[in-house]
């Protein structure tokens, strides 16, 4: 075998050496050799053969005069029997020869199998890759071949450890793991557990913040006759993560079930809708499938940030925050909310984040089209349980999108009480989709650990990148609005209180009404262990109308650009609410709200009331205005007045648009008192779901089939249908371009697949078209292994 030496006085390699000289007459050693060497000689002359001849037969192969060079043999990790000769040819020595021969590797086994013991132990069999995944603060075993029995009276070894591009021992991405007598926690290192004949076994040791990422892995082995450096094989490369199960990883969670849920489980569910119209759908994760966590890591690699920060998850998820879309870097989903999707994927079709994730990777990296809120915050929540970050998916209703810093919602209005399209920048979705992350944050004073809120969603930039957080829930919750990161931007999308402002005739703004209560409702996520909605509001806010909610308010906008918008209260006696009854409207039905006025006073008083309804994005964005009504209340002392509000079909059906979300909005003044009323109610036109129908048993490598059912809902043709098929373990994305379905009809077809994973699963699909979005379905499946079906 061809091999390279090199002498022990080339230092350049921090760590590689025994032993530490300081230098002294190096330098003419150096020289004196130079002149020694015949002209057109080199020491790379010298192969392995010549060198075991000379330690055979001294007298046919002499010392050569540099006795104090020392040689170091780069070498391929060799198979036990294989020839070192230089011809091919194998010199038969005796063994006490032998063992005068370098210390080399032959083979190293990570034991990587998913269901042995490091896998387990580490958390991380569930992986479908094959690679070895691990994770940091935490001992992980290995075993190793070498060319003789190790001696360790007289023989060395570390591990050598790279990732990044630019590996250095400064960073923590060259690391040089030592062998020790025992292990101690919160290092690298490395023991030897147990030895037969020329293979041992080896403890490795990792910090509890190593940087994450892929480690290239060679041995470096020392000896009398010299070292040996093994060939690296990308086939023995070290996958690690972050160790929510290790008590000094930042990301470490103390319950199990918690762990289980946000971490480990592949499916979830995501909300939507209205605060009074909850919807859900459920999502396919995917962290698992293989292939996933190779996207990953290609996203933070794409993102040129210094691989030495990936060992800190604050960084990380910021970095993770920003490649999710695709502003800025060319991130993996690309927003559209303009209702035409014709160059991708509508983002109602997306049933889960495994085929956007994939098509970004194989696609080198060229944005999937397209995202909205709940698609950019489904993948985040993928990649951030793949990397090892426990995270949820979280849903925030009547969530307001604060574009100028002044932690409340501006609302303005001309001298008749209309709204003034072109001013109102601020706006309130009916709902937010965006993440929360756990971790430490010793960053921030004590008590801001926990819980943070993080979001993928392109709206405003963070020091000049699209991206959002980690911002602690404990300081969005108590107005702490100055720590970092982007908390007054979290603050105002859950506990902005609405500012109306009044045009007057010289062209300045009054401030006429304040709403306290109609930002951030019914925060939800999914329920550990359960399929059930837990309300987490509390975690970001205080009660509505607590003094603690009221002082988190004012305290927050004092740091806001409008600090001067909170005077006292004037006394108000009329009030005016919009209730919605049951479920809410259907889509292709008349909508019907209730608006109940209530007098307070113990006098008559007259409202004169302004309703106005617009068809709107679900992001709050005013589309098309349907209607306008104008009408006088008269209220008797303490009287309460419903009045029955309706909208026909044939009014909203051609305005219609994504999640047919539409926003009345009621403005008035009492006649008596000038006190001024505002409101704005945002309610959805709720869908069908499909209807998904298990046809025969599920068993793993058989066939099996699904029936999908849908009823059209309109009276009117659903034009270009197409269906979006998809389910972890039971087949991939699949797309079926249906066709037109009639007014009113109701259609099936039948899918065919082979299940490939045992447990329970789930089946998604989704219908898309443009007159109809937002359908879907779901449907548990539990697959039988076809071992024990045999039995």
């Amino acid at each position: 075998m061809p091999v390279v030496t090199r002498s022990i006085r080339d230092r350049t390699a921090l760590g590689r050496f025994p032993s530490v000289t300081l230098g002294f007459g190096e330098e003419d050693t150096v020289d004196k050799e130079d002149k020694e060497k015949p002209e057109g000689n080199d020491i790379k002359t010298e192969n392995a053969c010549r060198r075991w001849l000379r330690k055979v037969c001294p007298c046919c192969c002499p010392q050569p005069n540099d006795d104090d060079v020392t040689d170091t043999v780069v070498t391929e990790t060799d198979e036990p029997d294989k020839d070192d000769g230089a011809d091919g040819e194998k010199p038969v020595i005796s063994d006490g020869k032998l063992n005068e021969l370098l210390l080399k590797v032959q083979s190293i086994e990570l034991m990587k199998n998913k269901s042995g013991e490091n896998r387990t132990e580490h958390h991380t069999s569930l992986y479908q890759s094959e690679n070895f995944i691990i994770r940091r603060g935490q001992s992980f075993q290995m075993w190793m071949t070498l060319s003789r029995p190790f001696d360790p009276t007289t023989d060395k070894l570390h591990l050598d450890l790279k990732t990044g591009s630019l590996p250095a021992v400064s960073k923590g991405t060259h690391v040089v793991v030592p062998l020790v007598d025992e292990l101690e926690d919160g290092r690298w290192e490395a023991a030897v557990v147990k030895q037969d004949d020329r293979r041992i076994k080896l403890s490795v040791n990792s910090p509890p913040t190593a940087v994450i990422g892929r480690y290239k892995l060679t041995v470096e082995t020392f000896c009398a006759n010299g070292q040996a450096i093994s060939a690296h094989d990308p086939a023995n490369d070290l996958y690690m993560l972050f160790n929510p199960w290790c008590e000094d990883d930042p990301v470490f969670m103390d319950s199990d079930d918690e762990r289980q849920e946000y971490v480990l489980n592949d499916i979830g569910r995501i909300y939507y809708g209205t605060q009074y119209q909850i919807g859900v759908r459920t999502w396919n994760y995917g962290q698992f499938v293989d292939g996933i966590l190779a996207v990953c890591l290609f996203m933070l690699e794409k993102s040129g940030t210094p691989t030495s920060g990936w060992g800190d998850p604050v960084n990380v998820v910021r970095i993770i925050s920003a490649m999710v879309n695709s502003p800025d870097d060319s991130g993996v989903v690309e927003g559209n909310w303009s209702g035409d999707y014709s160059g991708g994927t509508s983002p109602t079709v997306w049933s889960g984040s495994v085929e956007i994730l994939k098509g970004y990777h194989k696609n080198s990296g060229t944005p999937v089209k397209y995202g909205q809120c709940w698609v950019f915050a489904g993948v985040f929540t993928t990649v951030l349980r793949c990397l090892g970050i426990p995270s949820r998916t979280v849903t925030n209703f009547s969530s307001a999108h604060d574009t100028d810093t002044s932690l409340t919602t501006d609302v303005y209005l001309d001298e008749n009480l209309e709204p003034i399209e072109y001013l109102n920048a601020d706006s309130i979705w009916n709902f937010h989709v965006w993440n929360d992350c756990w971790m430490a944050r010793p960053d921030l004073p004590p008590g801001n650990g926990g819980w943070q809120a993080v979001d993928a969603t392109p709206q405003e930039t963070s020091q000049g990148t699209f991206r959002c957080g980690p911002a602690s829930l404990a300081a969005v919750r108590n107005g702490h609005v100055y720590l970092k990161h982007d908390t007054p931007f979290v603050f105002a999308e859950v506990n902005s209180d609405k500012i109306y402002w009044q045009k007057n005739a010289d062209g300045t703004f009054s401030q006429i009404y304040s709403e306290k209560k109609t930002v951030g409702h019914s925060i939800s996520t999914k329920a550990v262990d359960s399929e059930e909605r837990n309300d987490i509001t509390h975690l970001y806010k205080h009660p509505e109308g607590s003094e603690e909610e009221r002082i988190s308010v004012e305290t927050a906008c004092r740091y806001g650009s409008k600090a001067g918008a909170y005077s006292s209260p004037t006394a108000e006696d009329v009030s005016v609410q919009i209730i919605i009854e049951g479920e809410g409207p259907k889509m292709g039905k008349d909508v019907e709200l209730t608006i109940v006025l209530r007098n307070s006073s113990s006098e008559n008083r007259t409202v004169i009331l302004h309703s106005q309804v617009a068809v709107m994005y679900y992001t709050g964005v005013h589309k098309d205005t349907v209607r306008k009504d104008q009408t006088d209340v008269d209220l008797l002392p303490n009287e309460e007045k419903s009045l029955e509000w309706a909208l026909d079909y044939q009014t909203y059906k051609d305005q219609l648009i994504d999640q047919a979300a539409l926003m009345l909005t009621l403005s008035g003044r009492v006649k008596e008192t000038l006190q001024v009323l505002a409101t704005q109610f945002n309610f959805r036109l709720r869908t069908p779901d499909l209807l998904i129908k298990p046809i025969g048993k599920a068993v793993v490598g058989e066939k099996m089939s699904v029936e999908i059912s849908f009823t059209n809902p309109l009276p009117q043709v659903l034009k270009a249908v197409t269906f979006h098929v998809e389910g972890l373990g039971l087949l991939p994305a699949r797309k079926i371009n249906y066709g037109d379905i009639g007014r009113h009809a109701s259609v099936s077809l039948t899918e065919h697949f082979v299940p490939t994973l045992p447990g329970p699963r789930k089946l998604l699909a989704s219908l898309d078209c443009k007159k109809l979005t937002q359908v879907h379905g779901v449907s548990d499946i539990t697959v039988e292994d076809k071992s024990n079906n045999a039995l």
